[in-house]
């Protein structure tokens, strides 16, 4: 009888590395999200490295001191590999690997290894993949040379990751196939999008960074499955989900992907069309982990990311979440939002006075109709029902008698 092997992918052991280039950067907290991206991408953590410069080296980003120091800590600690806490030219990749003789990643790589790995829908896989395309077609000449240290594992998985020694045309060939494809999504995007806004559903867009409590949020809400975990990038994917009001309104609720330090500029382009859903919502529903020390630093990355997206002039609810895992009394504020709210999504708490919140948002867009219909004018008040908030309905010899408040749009065809 043949003997069996048990195969076991190795698992790889990184050492981190950051330059810090003044002394208000924030480096340290970014190397230690960087730890936490590796453990998410399933790799271990065995040194970090800080390298205080006045800029980045522009041949190996880091000097050579520094590197004959990171070199010494990954064969004492018995690392596989080196990963860099910015995206690195092709250069700085070529000569970083050649100096230290093993396999080098740098944040973005890492990042879309996450991606790859999370991708579940058809247009988060071409999104995806189009990503790492995009950041390999740059970077070709740079990993030919490293193709023997690369091996697999992480920075060579997912789907655009079929085989490394890809020519640069089929590279573009692919990439144009992928935008066509991703152009078709986009189209049936909009489409539902029109549909939504022919409908008068306000649409709710939850964002924030990466880990927050989005996903636990929209499914405490709206009971959606969505995966929940304790990890960067749980979800990918945008989910929408439909809610009923107190007054018997429906919204829609859509989750988008969780923003980041340094989110690679490839990611922003590739998932454009998915985080737009914030710039076609009525309000957006900022969710803030108030139990992170470095939340009013996330708070801004979240800003700056929407500003990248052209973002602006929204309704925006802060909602400080996981309460439960803070102090009562501890004070939270957000001067760019219009209102904040302290809510936990784990427990539930003041859940209830988010949602009073958002009716009152909503109902501050419509008008007040008080009306006598007709009753061949019948459907009208089913409209209101559907759409509006029906506050009185008393039939009379004339008509019906409607108190309401209805959106805007509605009451211009009243």
């Amino acid at each position: 009888m043949a003997e069996m092997y048990e195969m076991k992918e190795q698992e790889e052991r990184f050492v981190l590395v950051g330059v810090a280039v003044s002394d208000n950067d924030d480096t340290e907290q970014s190397l230690e999200e960087l730890e936490e991206l590796a453990t998410t991408a399933g790799a271990i953590t065995v040194g970090k490295i800080i390298q205080n410069r006045e800029s980045i080296h522009p041949g190996t980003y880091i000097g050579k001191g520094k590197i004959d120091e990171v070199k010494a800590l990954a064969i004492e600690s018995d690392a596989t590999g080196v990963v860099c806490d910015d995206e690195l030219s092709p250069a700085q990749l070529k000569n970083l690997e050649d100096a230290l003789q093993m396999k080098v990643l740098d944040r973005t790589i890492l990042i879309l290894d996450i991606f790859a790995n999370r991708a579940s829908t058809k247009e988060g896989k071409i999104q995806v993949e189009l990503a790492q395309l995009r950041y390999r077609s740059t970077r070709l000449i740079g990993l030919r040379n490293s193709l023997s240290r690369l091996g697999g594992g992480i920075g060579t998985r997912g789907p655009g990751e079929k085989k490394l020694e890809v020519d640069r045309r089929l590279i573009k060939d692919r990439i144009s196939q992928l935008k066509r494809e991703l152009d078709e999504v986009k189209q049936n995007r909009e489409t539902t999008r029109g549909l939504r806004s022919k409908n008068h559903v306000p649409v709710i867009a939850i964002v924030g960074y990466t880990n927050a409590g989005k996903s636990t949020l929209l499914n405490y809400l709206t009971g959606a499955g969505v995966l929940s975990e304790d990890k960067l990038f749980a979800t990918l994917d945008p989910t929408t989900r439909s809610l009923q009001l107190q007054n018997g309104q429906q919204v829609l609720f859509t989750d988008t992907v969780g923003f980041i330090r340094k989110l690679p500029h490839h990611l922003i382009e590739a998932f454009r069309s998915t985080l737009e859903e914030a710039k076609y919502s009525d309000i957006i529903l900022h969710v803030v982990d108030s139990s992170n020390p470095d939340a009013d630093r996330q708070m801004h990355i979240v800003y700056e990311t929407l500003n990248k997206l052209g973002i602006q002039d929204k309704t925006i609810i802060t909602a400080f979440n996981k309460q439960d895992q803070v102090e009562p009394d501890q004070v939270f504020k957000d001067f760019k939002a219009d209102y904040t709210i302290k809510i936990s999504a784990k427990t539930g708490q003041d859940i209830d006075k988010l949602l009073v919140l958002i009716e009152k948002i909503l109902n501050e867009r419509k008008i007040l109709i008080e009306k006598v219909f007709s009753y061949q004018e019948a459907g009208k008040i089913q409209t209101i029902r559907k759409y509006g908030q029906l506050l009185e309905e008393e039939y009379q010899q004339e008509g019906i008698y409607i108190k309401a408040y209805v959106p805007k749009e509605i009451f211009q065809v009243m």
